[in-house]
């Protein structure tokens, strides 16, 4: 008989989750604190508001390399010094967009975004490691809670603005700086919390588990560790070839972010256009940011009960309702402006939370990380395409052309959730059934 671990994986399992919905709350300050305003700093840095989007999209792009790059972290040294390198890479690009509004380089700008990508690749990186130690009737439920902890720290974040803004004044930084010193301040607060506190490491008392032939569902069998020198993509697409259940949620995880990341980072200029004041498009943001997180239990709980394909059509719908609202809505406030911003975040979340769970679900337990972290890089990278050509559609055709283009992008969450195979996860998590 295998002898036992030294670890309640249970206890470890509710230690994990309460750290990261700690983390969470206070990292999500940092990342969203510049959301409402990042669009207005680019634009006044370049002077041009068709380079607008840029910011929000070379942060998306940091994202996607920082959680291909943070996923081979992992893979070799766990979940706990990952998320720490994500939190202080991202808290120096904070800093950096402070010194760049001062000295007007959009090229600064632009290099700190990157790094501030790095923060949203670790809040990411949170949700995959929520799942490690959960069984699997319970697994979409772990992922959401660390989902809805970003709620906290993610409403408080874009309504600190005008507060940043005073301090910004006081210390004598531009005004759309202020959010940014705050941010640092937030991220670098989540990577002490994290550094304390996640121990044990969830992934790695995971394979120590799997390896221990302990009795619980997240142990799919080690199977074979793959060579250190073979890529993440490689080992993801042997991973998708061999289970395209996998290829189906990176498709709906994938669309979800590029559709809300393409309208969310324009709305702010178009409801400047109107004459909305920084006050409100800071609520818009925030009602926006309560869609994406507050109801994500609600998601995760529905994932584990109804299906984790049902929540992801659903997400998609939800979706592509939003769009339909953010066409109508006219410049400034508008009634249409609020409600098609709150369901494009509720929609994300919950193609979000179902997507994700399915990657955890089926992506075997020896190569992981390197799954979660090629999907979400082509979540990134799919996210900052369009949010460049975002830009360039706001510019010059206007918002609600860019909503309606945004369409497309919701089908494509529809079609995935269509798609997505209703069977329980595979028992066998390791790399036999790969092809080598």
């Amino acid at each position: 008989m295998t002898p036992s671990l030294p670890v309640d994986i249970e206890a470890a399992q509710r230690h994990t989750v309460t750290t990261l919905v700690i983390s969470q709350a206070v990292g999500a300050v940092g990342i969203t604190i510049g959301v409402a305003t990042a669009s207005l700093l680019a634009r006044d840095v370049s002077g041009s508001e068709t380079l607008a989007g840029l910011v929000q999209t070379f942060q998306v792009l940091g994202s996607a390399v920082a959680a291909y790059l943070l996923a081979r972290l992992m893979s070799a040294r766990g979940r706990r010094m990952g998320l720490v390198t994500g939190y202080l890479l991202g808290a120096t690009g904070s800093l950096l967009a402070v010194v760049a509004a001062v000295l007007g380089s959009m090229t600064l700008l632009l290099f700190g975004a990157v790094l501030l990508g790095s923060t949203t690749a670790a809040n990411n990186s949170a949700r995959y490691a929520a799942t490690d130690l959960a069984t699997e009737e319970k697994r979409g439920r772990a992922l959401s809670t660390v989902v809805w902890a970003t709620t906290i720290g993610a409403v408080a974040g874009p309504n600190l603005s005008g507060p940043a803004g005073a301090f910004a004044n006081g210390v004598g930084i531009p005004v759309l700086a202020g959010p940014f010193a705050f941010g640092a301040l937030g991220m670098t607060l989540a990577a002490l919390v994290v550094w304390i506190r996640l121990r044990p490491d969830p992934l790695l008392l995971a394979r120590e588990a799997a390896t221990a032939g302990e009795p619980v569902d997240l142990a799919d069998s080690l199977g074979d560790v793959p060579d250190a020198r073979t890529s993440s993509w490689r080992l993801a697409r042997q991973a998708v070839h061999e289970r395209p259940v996998l290829g189906w949620a990176i498709l709906g995880l994938a669309g979800s972010h590029a559709a809300m990341i393409g309208v969310m980072t324009m709305t702010p200029l178009h409801m400047e256009h109107g004459g909305a004041s920084l006050r409100i498009i800071g609520i818009v943001i925030s009602v926006h940011v309560l869609g994406m997180f507050a109801f994500a239990p609600v998601m995760g709980w529905l994932a584990d009960r109804i299906g984790r394909d049902r929540v992801l059509l659903g997400g998609g719908i939800l979706i592509l309702v939003s769009l339909v609202l953010c066409a109508l809505a006219p410049e400034g406030n508008s009634t249409e402006i609020f409600a098609g911003l709150f369901l494009l975040g509720l929609g994300w979340s919950a193609a979000t939370v179902s997507a994700s769970t399915l990657i955890s679900d089926h992506a075997p337990l020896a190569v992981r990380t390197d799954v979660q972290g090629t999907a979400d890089l082509v979540m990134g990278l799919t996210a900052a395409a369009a949010g460049a050509l975002a830009g360039v559609v706001n510019g010059l055709l206007g918002y609600p052309t860019l909503a309606v283009a945004t369409v497309a992008l919701a089908l494509a969450v529809i079609l995935a959730g269509v798609r997505t195979p209703r069977h329980a996860p595979s028992a066998d998590g390791g790399l036999a059934q790969l092809p080598s």
